[in-house]
């Protein structure tokens, strides 16, 4: 499965557009060990299954390698080692892949599910709440209640940044 997500309006930083404080914004749903998150759909350029993916030598642990995207050599990150979490278990799906343009640069985000674009309301926002682990925190531009689940709306610009 693959699908172009290229939107138009002008984007921001994380991919974010400016509208007005009743408008919704889009967001493409995923899920990193059960957690419901979303990133701007401006942001994304693809998702597919993820493909053979080539580890790097001596690259960081966040960074699962490198796969080859119509010719285009694309950096994948695994969230879960991203944000701390446990690795899949054996046996489990293989991760999805969200494509993300940063820059010139694509970049692949591998988590455990891909949902559905949905739009969230400026007011249905929230502040990180103080109890949300430091690293999501790092990584979170706020979260939003959504279909009673809390969903943690990811900063991609923040994601990306490795150190």
């Amino acid at each position: 499965m693959q699908t172009n997500m290229q939107g138009a309006g002008t984007p921001t930083r994380g991919g974010t557009v400016l509208m007005g404080d009743s408008a919704a914004q889009m967001y493409l749903t995923l899920t990193v060990a059960g957690q419901l998150c979303g990133v701007p759909v401006l942001a994304v350029r693809d998702i597919m299954a993820a493909p053979s993916i080539t580890r790097v030598p001596l690259a960081p642990r966040e960074v699962a390698g490198s796969l080859n995207l119509r010719g285009r050599i694309v950096t994948a990150i695994d969230l879960r080692r991203r944000l701390g979490l446990p690795l899949r278990e054996a046996g489990a799906p293989p991760p999805m892949s969200v494509v993300v343009e940063q820059g010139s640069e694509l970049y692949s985000l591998l988590c455990d599910a891909v949902g559905e674009v949905v739009p969230l309301r400026s007011e249905g926002f929230a502040s990180n709440p103080p109890t949300l682990d430091t690293v999501w925190r790092e990584v979170s531009q706020g979260v939003h209640r959504q279909d009673g689940q809390l969903l943690i709306v990811l900063d991609v610009d923040r994601i990306l940044t490795i150190d």
